[in-house]
């Protein structure tokens, strides 16, 4: 039977995830690849894969997707690597660089902006551009760049004003915000996989384990093994608690009301409806 195939992000947000999968023998009962978000999707969709770490926005637009339960990549409050980094003043911003990496950060960035921030200089919707992530490039020829991941995290917020998305959606709807989740095509469906990537979650969590991972992530990412820590254990959250879903629920419904995604249908999770075969639950979760 073949091993199914997982589309995972090579982002320093998503290492503890991968713990199990990267240092144990679970990771021979998968083929593992490894992608930016706004790919990990296309996996899905075409077929590639089988279960991705996909961009929230991403999971009405492909069919017969569930959501694991329980894990995913979230902020409560700033997030430090989803940054608009901005020339001017929001209200006066007209065109923004994104980082062609993302897809959820951009709805949500436009989202912000049309809300919260909609009288620019000629009272019309931003014009968004996919960039690559250099920043000294995205702000020469736009109002603003929007950074994600590990660029973001190299970011000098003492040149530029500097806006954390997450802690602008938590101060603007006073919810937490949700970038991605794991999910997982309906054929591919198997009992042990919500244990399997929960527990690679928990045991990437341990205090052992993000010391390993600071000492791995600070060279590749440019930042001090502290910051890396810091990142891990206090920015961002990884269980998709009741509180996550709240604001995920939230930031579809007003991306509908601005036309940014259609109407979403419920969402649905994979379960277990007993100990030999998987059952998906719609709602909420």
């Amino acid at each position: 039977m073949p091993r199914p195939r997982v589309s995972a992000i090579s982002f320093l947000n998503t290492a503890p995830l991968m713990w199990d999968f990267e240092r144990t023998p679970l990771g021979r009962e998968y083929d593992i690849s490894y992608t930016i978000p706004s790919l990990c999707a296309e996996a899905l969709r075409s077929g590639a894969a089988d279960i991705g770490l996909i961009p929230a926005v991403t999971y009405f637009s492909i069919p017969n997707l569930v959501i694991l339960p329980d894990v995913c990549i979230a902020a409560k409050d700033a997030v430090r690597s989803i940054l608009l980094i901005a020339r001017k003043p929001l209200e006066e911003v007209e065109t923004v660089a994104a980082d062609v990496s993302s897809r959820t950060s951009v709805v949500l960035c436009d989202l912000l902006l049309r809300r919260w921030f909609p009288a620019n200089a000629k009272g019309a919707p931003r014009e968004f551009t996919r960039a690559e992530p250099d920043l000294d490039a995205m702000l020469a020829a736009h109002d603003a760049a929007l950074l994600i991941g590990d660029s973001a995290l190299r970011v000098d917020a003492t040149r530029y004003g500097v806006f954390d998305l997450a802690a602008e959606w938590r101060r603007m709807t006073g919810k937490p915000f949700v970038f991605a989740f794991w999910a997982v095509r309906a054929e591919a469906l198997q009992p042990n996989m919500p244990a399997h990537f929960r527990l690679s979650r928990d045991h990437g969590l341990q205090p052992a384990s993000i010391d390993v991972l600071a000492r791995e992530w600070a060279p590749r990412v440019g930042i001090s093994e502290e910051a890396v820590r810091g990142y891990l254990t206090e920015s961002i959250s990884f269980q998709l608690d009741a509180e996550n879903l709240a604001g995920l629920h939230l930031f579809l419904r007003y991306a509908a009301e601005e036309r940014l995604l259609p109407p979403a249908p419920e969402l649905g999770f994979l379960g277990l409806a007993n100990s030999d075969s998987p059952a998906v639950h719609r709602g909420k979760y």
